[in-house]
């Protein structure tokens, strides 16, 4: 199993520096502009949501101020939601969380922010989940929640994960995630807080053929949560799009009636590795097929883990929706009509 969760670090470690074995130094990110203070006036009327809301994470080029600038304009024109996930003590910090909410405003999109405490290759936490560093965690989530009311919160990236990396560390984190909802819920009612699985390894697939894993539903239960979450990649176990069994994502309904959240959703385009290989239009195929076996659930969010393709392992370094050269794919376009 080592190989898989490996492959599953690479992905996040880039992409939200929460799997990092210390805590990741946060780019330098252009502040939201100021605005003058204006006169108070009526709220307008705002319609409600169409769901799933649709986005993406963080992900542009590079964080040099043009190409962020240009990842930040691309996704207020185009998408409903912006992810962020990381370390948990950004809250603390006051670093990215707090940016990428403030941000939300200038560029119109849905925040939804995600923090953890551990390393997913080996399970080890972050810094010592001791008596003061929970101290840390909770009084800050607690004011980060109270000063911008969040719409979405989540704490723990594909727990089940760590649950079989570090079974005592995450059995303590199973008592604490619910001391920090219930603290949340008393200030901000309206956040929507979860933590997040993967889902593929809760269902007992096997990865590229290679290593097994037991089914594992229950441990949703263990959770007080407003949505559930997940994590999915099923082209790291399915060779082609239309190998997806009809109840792949239908079956996450024969386990809770909350609503759904995918926060991260992922296919390569690469012509590799070998037995394995994708394509573009493979990628826009999945994402097609994606929205067909999700037809009719209660899908309120909906994540594609990459705009731009990272600087990373295979499959995750082909998974981005563009190219730095594109304006648009087939895989985008789809993406975007889905």
């Amino acid at each position: 199993m080592q190989k898989i969760i490996a492959i599953f670090l690479v992905s996040l470690l880039l992409l939200s520096g929460c799997t990092k074995e210390e805590a990741p130094q946060q780019p330098i990110l252009p502040q939201p502009e100021t605005e003058p203070e204006q006169p108070p006036t009526e709220p307008p009327v705002v319609a409600p949501p169409e769901y799933p809301l649709k986005g993406v994470s963080v992900s542009p080029k590079s964080f040099e101020e043009t190409d962020f600038v240009e990842f930040m304009e691309k996704v207020g024109q185009t998408q409903d939601v912006l992810l962020w996930a990381g370390d948990w003590m950004g809250v603390y910090d006051e670093g990215a969380p707090k940016t990428f909410t403030e941000l939300s405003t200038q560029y119109e999109y849905v925040p939804i922010i995600e923090v953890g405490h551990y390393t997913q290759q080996s399970g080890e936490l972050l810094r010592p989940m001791n008596e003061e560093n929970k101290k840390i965690y909770l009084e800050s989530t607690v004011e980060f929640a109270e000063k911008y009311q969040p719409e979405y919160f989540g704490i723990g990236v594909e727990i089940n994960v760590f649950a079989e990396k570090n079974p005592e560390a995450f059995e303590e984190f199973v008592v604490f995630y619910n001391e920090v909802y219930h603290e949340i819920k008393k200030v901000s009612p309206n956040t929507k807080v979860f933590t997040v699985f993967q889902l593929e390894k809760m269902k007992g697939l096997t990865m590229w053929e290679l290593e097994e894993s037991e089914p594992h539903w229950e441990m949703i239960d263990r959770f007080n949560s407003d949505i559930v979450a997940f994590t999915t990649y099923p082209g790291l176990f399915y060779r082609d799009p239309s190998d997806i069994p009809q109840d792949h994502y239908t079956e996450i309904e024969l386990h809770t009636t909350k609503p759904i959240a995918f926060t991260e959703i992922g296919w390569h385009s690469a012509a590799s590795p070998e037995g394995w290989e994708s394509s573009k239009e493979e990628q826009a195929e999945f994402i097609s097929r994606f929205f067909e076996l999700t037809e009719g659930m209660d899908v309120e969010v909906a994540v594609w883990s990459f705009l731009y393709s990272p600087d990373i392992f295979e499959p995750f370094d082909s998974m981005g929706l563009l190219e730095d050269h594109e304006e648009t794919s087939a895989a985008f376009e789809a993406w975007n009509e889905g």
